[in-house]
Formats: structure tokens, sequence, C-alpha cells
């Protein structure tokens, strides 16, 4: 807890004040997230504690909340589906022995300093993944909405659940889409918490028509009896299941840390805070070990619920351990009208906010910008609603590989000329520039390593069969930052053909890492046909006073 030693006493009514908003919120949102997991709802409760505590112990954003999440939820029930039925003993323990592992996986990855594999995810596959993901909670809901058994089908509506559901998601939608500019003159913070706090009072005005119709009379489900007092703590048991945990709790870890590095990063640069990547990985992996050992699920940082906690005023973790205790007094106290919680009215609120995660502004940009990432995202969103949620994130993962991969096999390379009364060089077909008949000049925008050699040496030989006349070629290697040793070798072998054509291949403009692996090899050694110049320009002026062989 380092930010304990430099808290200020003028912070203390912000933390306070996020804290219980995000209590409120915590409320029927970690229940209804449960229920998504397949577990008890009490269970999101237990989550919603000794995590928090455990964050702001190792995590480094000030305002992350972390707990129960709707796509991390779809994951673990996707994840132990197959393994046990749900509502099972085995289920509920296996839903623990993931988080130890995913726990133990991210807290590992902090240790070593493992924060860049993220990188392996790019923003397309997460987005096609969050959508995706989001769509398939939002079917799953539907028969909750409408009060039909999960086996039953479209037939069996229940009447009053119906109406108790498509009210509640009608206010729902109503006052996400409607309330803001309806409070606008209180102004946007405030118009912003009580919009977040919308589903708060859905719940509360739907559980209150069940008490006065009487669950028993009016037929529609609740969540039932809430177990009061703390959870205990305890190990997750053991069994013959930690080997299949394995795969999905190393794919749910790296969404865990995605998408809490998401919602970090973007309210640290609202902060103008900086987020240390691997205490994040510490932080998070210290949440999921300590949800494992208290009766909890697999918990990250909540893009929505961080959200609030920054706009309610939290200025550290210290409004995240008064949410925790919060919720800790919440089960400790008489808590009978949790109970009586309809779960029609919590599936409209899980329907509401998971739909708001569909990413169609990525999508859009995507679209008008490369067109294989649109793809890619477009895979992973088919792949997630078709195949399974971990695999069309692999899906996903590979397109997105197999795109780089391609990429940087077919690199850029431009035929430039001197834009006249200058010492710019650019590509002949983008601009007015000036060349000389016996000189070709290429510019290589790409790293020159082992998967892209042989593209690169088939368009040297295609320009210079199109040029006979041209007795020198100049490699503007401005854009290379690496050579590895099979281009190294291709390079050579060019040259020894260029020799025998009797024709000249210059270097120039190498950057000075290229140029220190450069300088040991045989190329530059005493094989080369021509010269390394500092730069285009004089290549260029030196070559123009060149005669054609």
């Amino acid at each position: 807890m380092h930010w304990l030693k430099q808290y200020r006493r003028e912070w203390l009514a912000g933390d306070t004040v996020a804290g219980v908003v995000v209590a409120m919120m915590l409320i029927p949102q970690g229940m209804a997230y449960a229920l998504v997991a397949g577990l008890p709802p009490v269970t999101g409760l237990y989550a919603s504690l000794l995590p928090a505590l455990a964050y702001a112990l190792f995590g480094s954003s000030m305002v992350q909340s972390v707990g129960p999440m709707a796509i991390t939820s779809l994951m673990v029930a996707t994840s132990i589906g197959a393994l046990a039925p749900v509502g099972s003993p085995l289920y509920a323990v296996l839903s623990q022995q993931l988080a130890l592992v995913a726990g133990v996986v991210l807290f590992l990855c902090g240790v070593l300093r493992l924060g860049f594999l993220s990188n392996f995810f790019s923003r397309p596959v997460m987005s096609g993944f969050t959508s995706g993901a989001a769509l398939v909670i939002s079917l799953g809901q539907c028969k909750p909405l409408l009060g039909m058994a999960s086996d039953s089908n479209w037939a069996a509506v229940h009447g009053p659940s119906a109406a108790i559901g498509l009210g509640s998601l009608g206010l729902l939608v109503l006052a996400r889409y409607g309330l803001p500019k309806a409070l606008a003159s209180w102004g946007r913070r405030t118009a912003d918490i009580l919009t977040k706090l919308a589903p708060i009072a859905v719940i509360v005005g739907a559980t209150v028509v069940v008490s006065m119709l009487g669950p028993d009379a009016s037929g529609v489900r609740t969540v039932g009896v809430v177990p009061g007092g703390l959870p205990s703590i305890q190990f997750p048991g053991s069994g013959a299941h930690w080997r299949s945990l394995l795969m999905p709790a190393l794919l749910i870890g790296f969404m865990v840390f995605l998408s809490s590095q998401s919602a970090a990063q973007s309210l640290a640069q609202r902060r103008n805070e900086r987020i240390d990547t691997n205490r994040e990985l510490l932080g998070l992996g210290a949440a999921n070990l300590a949800s494992a050992v208290s009766g909890g699920f697999v918990v990250t940082g909540s893009i929505s619920r961080s959200a609030v906690n920054y706009t309610a005023g939290a200025n550290t973790p210290l409004a995240s351990l008064l949410t925790a205790a919060l919720l800790a007094i919440a089960l400790c106290v008489p808590n009978g009208w949790l109970s009586l919680l309809p779960l029609p009215a919590l599936a409209a609120t899980i329907m509401v906010a998971v739909l708001g995660m569909v990413d169609f502004s990525t999508l859009a940009e995507a679209w008008r910008h490369d067109r294989s990432d649109a793809a890619t995202l477009l895979a992973t969103t088919a792949g997630v609603l078709l195949i399974g949620v971990e695999e069309g994130v692999v899906l996903g993962v590979v397109l997105s590989s197999a795109s780089l991969v391609w990429r940087s096999s077919h690199p850029h390379i431009a035929v430039v000329g001197r834009i006249p009364g200058t010492e710019h060089f650019r590509n002949t077909e983008r601009h007015t520039v000036e060349t000389l008949p016996h000189v070709l000049m290429l510019r290589i925008d790409s790293t020159l390593v082992f998967n892209n050699t042989d593209a690169v040496i088939a368009r040297i030989e295609q320009e210079l069969s199109t040029r006979p006349q041209a007795q020198h070629l100049v490699l503007v290697l401005s854009a290379v930052n690496m050579i590895d040793t099979t281009a190294l070798l291709a390079l050579t072998e060019l040259n020894k053909n260029m020799r025998e054509q009797k024709r000249y291949l210059h270097l120039c403009e190498v950057k000075g890492p290229v140029m220190d692996r450069l300088k040991h090899s045989k190329l530059l050694g005493k094989e080369l046909t021509g010269q390394v110049f500092l730069s285009a320009a004089q290549a260029y002026q030196h070559l123009a006073g060149e005669a054609t062989v």
C-alpha cells in the first residue's frame, strides 16, 4: 500500500462517496455476474471482498475497481461447464480452482515482468472478443428475462416474469440513453453517476413489485435465500481437474489482464498517472488468489465500475476498501430482502450492461483504415458466437498473427527519386521527381529478415530486369532496423550476381546498429561492388557524374 504513506486528508471525502456509490452498484451487479458464471448469486459478493484488499496491496491503479465482470464470468461458465453440472458442489470448487490457477499465472507473470505479453492481443481481437461475448451473454439472458426455464421452449413464456423483465429492460434502456440529457442541467458528473446507478433503482422497484405480489403467488423466480455472514477462508479443494483447468486459466488470465489494463490506462491518462504493467499483473494475480480462497471466482478490473469509481470522486484504493467493507456489512446484517431480487430484472440489468460493450466504433474505424483488421474483428466475433468463447479468441489471435506475418513477409519497396531542388527522395509513383537513367534507387520500408528476404530479392531482381540500362543499384535502408543472417546471405548473393553482370550494389542511410553488424560481414569487408553512402542525396550526387559502363 504505497499510496497509504502519501494519503491526504482532503482525499477522504471523495474516497468515501465513491466507496458508497460503487457498493450500491456492486450488490445487484455482482449477484448478476455470478449468475452468468453459473454460480449462486452470493458468490459475486464474496468475489468483491478480499480481492479489493489484495489489489490495493499490489496494484498500481489508484481508482481501479476489481471484482466480477460479465465477460470473465461467461468464460468461467464455458470453461467448467463441461467438467461439472451447474449448481453442483464440484462446480463451485472448480470455479475457485480456476481463479486460483489464473491468479498464480498472473502473479508469476508479474514477478517475471512479462507484461509485454499483452502485445499478443491486438485491439481488433479484443474488440471482436468483447462484442462476441456480449452477444453470447445477452442471448443467454433471454430465457431468464422472460421467466422461462433453461430447458424449456420459447412457448413457455411466463407472463408476470416477462412483464417485469421487459419492463425493467425498457426502463434501463431509457435511463441509459435518456437520463443523461434529462439531468444535463445537474452537471455532467452528477448526471453520469445517477445514470450508472439507475439499475439499482430498477432492481429495487422490481423487488418491491415482487414482494407486493408475493413470489409464490406471482410465480416470478427470485434469487432465493442469500447466506448471511462472511465467507470462510479455505483452500479450494484438490482433485483430478487441475490439468484440465490450466489452458482455460491461461486464456482467462490474459483476458483479466487486458480488460483490467484497458480500464486502468484509460483512467490513468485522465489523472495524469502512470500504470506499472508488471505491478498490475501482481495486483490482479493477488486479487484472484484472494477470491479463490474466500469462496469467490475469477475477478478483474471492471471498466464500467472503475469509471463510476473515478467519476464519484475516488482518489485512492481506499474507495475500493470502503466498498468491500460496506458489502461485508450487508452480508452480516439481516439480508432477507436480497432473496426477493427477481431474476428477470437481473437478466435485464445484465443485458443492458453487456450490450453497451458491443464495439461498433472500432469496427467502423478498422473498416476505413485496414480491412484485414476489420476481418479479424468480425472473425473473432463470429468465432465466439459460433464455436465458443475460448475458440473464438484463439481464432482471432491466429488470424491476427497470420496477418502480421503476411505483412512482414511482403514489405513495401519504393523506387525513389529526388524532388527537384531539394535533397529529399520520394516514391516515383506519388511525387514528381528526378531520376538517373543509369541508377536505380530502391527504398526498403521494413526490417530484412528470413520471412521477407525472398520477396525483397524478387522485387529487386524484377526492377533490375525492367531497367537493363541501370548499372547502379542503391538500396536506401533508412527504414531498415535489422538485417538477419538470412537477409545478409541473400544480399551477398545479389552482390555476386551483380558483379557478374558488371553492375554495382550501393547502400545508403544505414542505421548505426545495422552498420555495427554489417561491418563484420564479408559483404562490407571486400566483396561489396559499390559503396556505402551516408545519405541518398550523397549517393545521387556521386553517381550523377558516373558514366554508364
